[in-house]
């Protein structure tokens, strides 16, 4: 018995070998979905993308909808993935999405660069979304740009757009290759071409097989974690602003009332969220010392059961925000589009205490600042939408 054990042993090496070989010559594809302002969650999302197909020897897909980076350094990102040993194909779709900023720079880096009919692409600057001063100049940027595509033997770009352009023109223009309306007809379009990568050329082996015949592909998808994928969203403007809203009308709320309930460890979680946003995205100092001025002023006048002058200097308070905010000085588009809607909805939650201690109707008083707050952030996105300011 100690005989045969080496000899079936040794058998069963010899089957599990070539199933092991014929998995290490399977080519293999890393999709990776970049989508929204690449903050500091998704740009080292990104890093890790890039690190795991050069770990693993993928092709790696960057499925990107980007209008930038946010505080973070794009130049650094784009050199990651012209510096990557294995092919990077940056796709911008599907559509609608765009790759501006940041996202433009990618598609300059990357070893081939593809568009869906339908998206948009460009312009180039600005490329980070914070309103910085770039470290590099406008030139240097194309420059390196440029440097970068004649690295990866593609065509020259014949110009940098400086507005938004169709896919057509980006095709046109030599800024993308290849138009595919999805993952599916990217991989087979570009199945079979020799791209540039920092070790050398390589051809691309990408298409999905359909029969028994032809080489099979492994693609695998990834995305950002349920934890990730909060904090990134957390970091953008509108999340902020509804965090903000829902977290400060919640613990106005609570301070009418007994005790410490469900609403304030709400508003208290919705706050730290809304703090990690703010993190991120640039602010004022000025603006959110006057929103939470007065707010402050406004729920100790509730606390105190009257409407005096407390409530006047957080009224005060809000209209010097507003008018700050309506002429631009000391704060930028982001923290406009973070704060002016808070306005409404707290002094609705503040009248929400004050009704509820007159009337016990708690049920009546909860719509006044969904009512309140719905209304305002209408009225706040027309005047975005038609504003240059704020839109």
């Amino acid at each position: 018995m100690r005989r045969v054990a080496p000899f079936l042993l040794f058998s069963a090496l010899l089957c599990v070998l070539p199933g092991v070989a014929g998995a290490q010559d399977t080519p293999s594809v890393l999709v990776a979905k970049v989508d929204g302002s690449i903050d500091r969650t998704l740009a080292s999302y990104l890093v890790g993308s890039v690190e795991e197909a050069e770990r693993t020897g993928a092709t790696l897909v960057l499925q990107l909808d980007s209008a930038g980076t946010l505080d973070q350094d794009a130049v650094a990102l784009a050199e990651r993935i012209h510096d990557a040993s294995v092919p990077v194909i940056v796709w911008v779709g599907p559509a609608p999405a765009k790759a501006a900023g940041a996202g433009l720079l990618f598609l300059y880096a990357a070893s081939l660069g593809a568009v869906a009919p339908g998206a948009g692409v460009g312009p180039l600057e600005p490329l980070d979304l914070s309103g910085d001063e770039p470290p590099v100049s406008e030139r240097e940027v194309e420059a390196l740009a440029t440097g970068w595509v004649q690295d990866r033997g593609r065509e020259t770009p014949l110009a940098f757009p400086n507005r938004p352009v169709p896919a057509r023109a980006a095709l046109d223009g030599n800024i993308a290759s290849v138009a595919a309306v999805s993952i599916t007809d990217l991989l087979a379009k570009v199945d079979g071409r020799t791209v540039g990568t920092a070790d050398g050329p390589v051809t691309l082996q990408t298409k999905i097989a359909t029969s028994a015949a032809e080489q099979r592909v492994t693609v695998r998808f990834t995305d950002l974690g349920p934890f990730d994928r909060v904090l990134h969203a957390a970091a953008s403007p509108t999340w902020i602003y509804v965090l903000l809203v829902l977290g400060l009308a919640a613990l106005a709320f609570e301070a009418t009332q007994p005790g410490f309930g469900f609403a304030g460890f709400a508003g208290v979680g919705m706050l730290a969220l809304a703090t990690y946003g703010l993190t991120v995205v640039p602010f004022s100092p000025l603006g959110l010392g006057l929103l939470l001025g007065g707010i402050a002023l406004l729920t100790l006048d509730v606390r105190l059961r009257r409407l005096g002058p407390l409530t006047a200097a957080g009224m005060l308070a809000f209209v010097v925000l507003v008018l700050v905010l309506a002429i631009g000085r000391d704060l930028n588009v982001t923290t406009a589009r973070v704060l002016l809607p808070a306005y409404p909805a707290v002094i609705a939650a503040a009248t929400v205490g004050w009704w509820t201690r007159r009337s016990r109707s708690a049920t009546f008083a909860l719509t006044i600042p969904v009512v309140a707050f719905g209304a305002w952030f209408a009225v706040f996105e027309l005047l975005a939408r038609f504003s240059p300011r704020l839109g």
